[in-house]
């Protein structure tokens, strides 16, 4: 018999045993057996490439020459790095709009809508951007706060929508897409660039094309996911959302390539049914004053569901955790290294400009490469060992980093110091690989992975939106701040960011807790949560499972008993109309 306390937990291991049993295991053979999902998490992960491609684009056009003169950005690094730092920093601004935005959206209008509408602004400001001539910085500033918009949609969205696609036991692997298609992305931005600087040349006589194709070639991609994604089929928790039950149904039915009764597709169908019964239950329980469905009961029920963010002081750890988590995998330095990794090369004794992209790709190569063994096993090895190793790692490498300029090359406006020691400008670019393959293995995905696990199943979307505007601000702060720093004391920027990287140690070392395979219950308890409220929630989760029909379609109903649900209204599931459109 399984008890009170455990009774989601127990629950969900009997049905997914039920599950492994009638469907492929995870890994490699989930993905096989579903191959019509894969392929479209796939296509729909372009949204990340498009994201990463930006990240590691602009920084190589910028030191661009025949971009420069049509931009009137000639000397810029020199005579004002604060406004490098801006025509850098000014998308993550623009994404942070954007992922505001696209939480309200997303419910609103759909996921695929959702892409479409970040297409459209990401085109646009790619539009404004390819428009920069007569010596004019302006049509950067703003096509690439409009490009912004779209990336920081597309960053949200993405990951949500292959989420809601995939069934639980590949679902993992799916969503982590994502991040390995960030770093695809990074890595062909870089060999892109590299290659179209050679375009009439790398000197004063170099070709506008130089810069204008890796501008403009990321339209195509994200022209074919806006127009694909119309095609591909609807979110199922969305469509449950709104009341399009049978629509749903089906949609669960083709992903799997089954029949509507086969027990499969029954058993996750109403897993979503379930899950949305659960979170109308909660709703009631804690603001049944907000229950007549209008707009300002929806908003205040928005704004409760934030606040109670920090309404205990388990919640505000977990918070806290979130928040700083992100920030520290934003000064780790990684997007310093990224935005300016040609100027960083050329600072470290690598004059040539050809030479200087050419190591920035293998930035991006290094980057990628490690982010598939983290994809893959990060379940088995746990998020703390991989984060501490790998903030250990980045630490070093910056530390080595800056030992090495100040002792060759202290002054940053005479670079003598590595034209006479050639060998010490190689050893510190090494190491800067050696950064890119540390964060690609740890930061990179895990802290995603940890933010949204600390949060009990009630709090997980509000409380992962908060840890992604923590991600894009500090973003932005390291895109604005870390330029300046390393033209001004360029060895002092290394050490601090290595010591951000031991603090990043230390903190995931002492306070931050283990999350994988642990419970609701067990999470609870590491945050220090005696309300009882996950347990709470696990008992009404574990009642929706029965309410609905789960445990009787999955034959379990015997060996996972649940007791009732706490008293609640006879609101009905379908509270929003079934006639919703998308």
């Amino acid at each position: 018999m399984i008890t009170k306390s455990s009774q989601a937990g127990g629950v969900e291991t009997v049905l997914l045993q039920r599950r492994l049993e009638l469907s492929a295991r995870p890994g490699v053979n989930g993905l096989l057996a579903n191959p019509r999902t894969f392929l479209i998490a796939l296509f729909a992960s372009l949204g990340g490439c498009v994201y990463g491609y930006n990240q590691g684009m602009f920084g190589q056009v910028l030191n661009m020459k025949s971009f420069q003169a049509a931009s009137g950005t000639e000397n810029i690094s020199n005579d004002n790095p604060t406004l490098t730092s801006f025509l850098t920093a000014i998308l993550e601004l623009g994404a942070w709009v954007g992922v505001l935005a696209n939480g309200i959206l997303a419910d609103q209008v759909g996921r695929k809508m959702c892409v479409v509408i970040a297409v459209f602004f990401f085109s646009i400001g790619v539009i404004v951007q390819a428009c920069t001539h007569g010596g004019s910085y302006t049509y950067i500033l703003g096509g690439r706060f409009v490009t912004g918009l779209g990336v920081g949609s597309l960053s949200m969205i993405v990951p949500l929508y292959n989420a809601e696609l995939s069934p639980p036991e590949i679902r993992g692997a799916l969503v982590s897409l994502q991040q390995l298609a960030i770093t695809f992305g990074i890595m062909i931005a870089y060999w892109i660039t590299y290659g179209t600087n050679f375009i009439g040349g790398t000197g004063e006589g170099q070709s506008n094309a130089s810069w204008l194709v890796p501008i403009c070639i990321q339209l195509g991609p994200a022209l074919i996911l806006g127009a694909g994604i119309l095609f591909m089929p609807q979110s199922p928790r969305w469509l449950m959302d709104v009341g399009r039950e049978e629509e749903c149904l089906s949609t669960i039915a083709g992903l799997r390539r089954l029949a509507v009764d086969h027990p499969l597709v029954q058993m996750e169908f109403l897993e979503v049914k379930a899950q949305k019964l659960f979170e109308t239950r909660v709703s009631e329980m804690d603001n049944p004053q907000l229950q007549d469905g209008s707009r300002r009961s929806n908003f205040m029920l928005g704004v409760k569901g934030y606040a109670s963010l920090i309404s205990s002081r388990s919640n505000l750890k977990r918070l806290t955790v979130a928040v700083l988590i992100m920030v520290f995998q934003q000064w780790t330095g990684v997007n310093f290294i990224l935005y300016y990794a040609p100027f960083i090369f050329q600072k470290l004794g690598l004059g040539g400009q050809t030479t200087s992209l050419l190591a920035s790709g293998v930035v991006g190569v290094a980057m990628f490469l490690a982010t598939i063994p983290a994809v893959l096993y990060s379940d088995k090895l746990g998020r703390k060992p991989l984060l501490i190793t790998g903030a250990a790692m980045m630490g070093i490498c910056h530390f080595v980093v800056g030992i090495i300029i100040a002792r060759v090359n202290p002054d940053p406006k005479n670079p003598i110091g590595f034209q006479n020691h050639p060998a010490a400008g190689w050893v510190a670019v090494v190491f800067i690989w050696l950064f890119a393959i540390a964060f690609g293995f740890s930061w990179g995905p895990c802290a995603w992975v940890l933010v949204a696990e600390v949060f009990p199943l009630g709090l997980r979307a509000k409380g992962v939106s908060i840890g992604a505007s923590s991600n894009w601000l500090n973003n932005f702060a390291v895109g604005m701040s870390t330029y300046n720093f390393v033209s001004a004391a360029p060895y002092g920027a290394y050490i601090f960011l290595g010591l951000m990287c031991v603090l990043a140690v230390g903190y995931v070392w002492f306070l931050v807790p283990e999350t994988k395979n642990r419970t609701l219950d067990e999470i609870d308890e590491l945050f220090g949560d005696d309300s009882g409220r996950s347990q709470l929630e696990s008992q009404m989760l574990a009642a929706a499972y029965r309410d609905v029909g789960l445990l009787e379609v999955a034959g379990v109903e015997k060996e996972a008993p649940v007791v009732s649900a706490l008293p609640h209204s006879d609101r009905s599931l379908h509270s929003h109309s079934s006639e919703a459109k998308e």
